[in-house]
């Protein structure tokens, strides 16, 4: 039987957001759920959420983690961390895509070449203009 056929494990009508936050994978700790809860980097249905705030099926949380803010939808609730594809299929996750970020030329020079000449700063300085950082 796959995972992806395997029966969701049963649970409660609602659980502590921090508590599902680090059974579906979304931190790596509970504590790191409940940190992100009290700096304010978590609400459930566009609220605040401290980390005993109660989600329920149906609920959407909108969780700040590494420099990205993911919208999930609760699909299912488990208090027990379980295998990455069933937890996956607790929450459908509704975070819009990033676009694609342009990148330059990398500047690089030999190592051990000494610094740079007013020459070769000038060059460098037209290319930086030619081709600028992605905002």
């Amino acid at each position: 039987m796959s995972d992806s056929s395997a029966p969701l494990p049963s649970g409660p009508d609602s659980t502590r957001v921090d508590r599902w936050l680090w059974a579906v994978r979304l931190t790596k700790t509970r504590s790191d759920a409940a940190q992100a809860c009290r700096g304010g980097h978590v609400r459930v249905n566009d609220r605040p959420a401290k980390p005993a705030m109660a989600v329920k099926v149906g609920d959407q949380v909108r969780v700040r983690l590494h420099g990205t803010t993911r919208i999930i939808d609760v699909t299912h609730i488990i208090v027990e961390r379980v295998g990455a594809p069933i937890a996956a299929r607790c929450y459908t996750d509704r975070t819009p895509a990033q676009p694609p970020q342009a990148t330059g030329p990398v500047i690089r020079r030999d190592r051990g070449a000494g610094r740079p000449t007013k020459r070769d700063r000038r060059q460098l300085d037209k290319l930086r203009t030619d081709f600028p950082p992605p905002a």
